[in-house]
């Protein structure tokens, strides 16, 4: 008789809090989350601080959850995925931690899993998945990265963002406006009420060879074009009393600057990705993190001819345990573990399979 391999995946790099059972034969049997974003969203952005003990307070009783859920008991768990890195410090302990302590408990491994190969394998979960080789875009808050697949754990960096993440970008920008926390669905949203042949923002980085990405220089154009354009509303006058806005803009100035700057990212990704396939001869392409989520970049994308695009579904864009079940469950099939009582993990950390 053949014993089900069953996977527990543990997330807690950031401001999500989450949990997933994985089984080899029937797939994902059970997830859940806990958003962050209210606990947050007072500060304009994330704080370490009061990440790392809402995760203390909620892992446990996801894992619960899930198990419940996924009609699992501890002895039916064949290994413990958690994310290692990269993720703000004190938020991987918890999940290292608890990921340890439960695996050590139930005499099974523990896995850790690079955060960023968890969102390139996140697409394979879905009932079409890419076939190997691809190139993936990774785009999220804190990674812009350009990757050629050949196969699980083997990557070569094709380009990278040489100073803010596309997501961070977005974030930033959306702060500019005085758009609240979290900026990239909110500038998303307010981009769509936008004028697109108002403003022309540049696409940093297309005019010359290569792969990398640049989108500091964009965000430092949304301000002066905002600056430039004081034709407050009431609206916009009360937000500069409130401290949140460099002038007094109206709303669909606003918004046809968001407009301007979410087609200059988005144009710009799927630009450096057609240059990607053409320079690996590859015809599938896989997009995924949370900016993946973006609407109009799926739009965008979809005009790139000739090539299969694959995303994961909306709700695993962003940071979830499902993908990280799934990537713990590659990494055990692959014999690669860790020493029961020592583990790190890494706020930075290049993409790889090794730990």
């Amino acid at each position: 008789m053949r014993i089900p391999i069953r996977i527990l995946g543990i997330e807690t790099s950031c401001d999500e809090t989450a949990a997933a059972v994985y089984d080899a034969e029937r797939g994902l049997l059970a997830h859940a989350l806990h958003s962050q974003v209210a606990l947050h969203a007072e500060y304009g952005g994330v704080v370490p601080e009061l990440a790392s003990r809402d995760h203390i307070q909620k892992t446990l009783p996801l894992i619960r959850r899930v198990l419940a859920e996924a009609g699992c008991r501890p002895q039916d768990i064949t290994a413990v995925a958690y994310t290692a890195g990269p993720g703000l410090v004190g938020a991987l302990l918890v999940g290292a931690a608890v990921g340890h302590s439960l695996a050590w408990a139930w005499g099974v491994p523990a896995l850790p899993v690079h955060h960023m190969e968890a969102h390139l394998l996140a697409p394979l979960l879905e009932p079409d998945p890419p076939a190997f080789p691809f190139v993936a875009l990774l785009v999220s808050g804190g990674h812009t990265l350009l990757v050629e697949v050949s196969g699980v754990g083997r990557y070569r960096l094709l380009g990278e963002s040489l100073d803010d993440a596309a997501g961070e970008a977005f974030d930033k920008t959306a702060k500019l406006l005085g758009l609240d926390y979290p900026g990239g669905p909110a500038l998303e949203r307010l981009a769509r009420q936008g004028n697109p042949a108002r403003f022309d923002f540049p696409r940093p980085m297309t005019a010359r060879t290569g792969l990398d990405f640049s989108f500091s220089g964009l965000k430092t154009h949304a301000l002066t074009t905002l600056r430039t354009h004081d034709d407050g509303d009431a609206q916009g006058r009360a937000s500069v009393a409130g401290g949140r806005m460099p002038g007094a803009t109206s709303t669909q100035t606003r918004a046809d600057i968001a407009c301007a700057f979410q087609e200059a990212v988005v144009d710009t990704l799927a630009i450096k990705c057609e240059r990607a396939l053409r320079a690996t001869s590859l015809m599938r392409l896989v997009v995924s993190g949370g900016v993946s989520a973006n609407q109009r970049l799926r739009e965008r994308f979809a005009e790139i001819g000739n090539v299969k695009v694959s995303y994961p579904r909306l709700e695993f864009c962003t940071d979830n345990a499902a993908m990280i079940a799934y990537a713990g469950y590659r990494r055990y099939v692959a014999g690669i573990q860790l020493d029961q009582l020592a583990f790190d993990v890494r706020a930075r950390w290049p993409l790889g399979f090794t730990a």
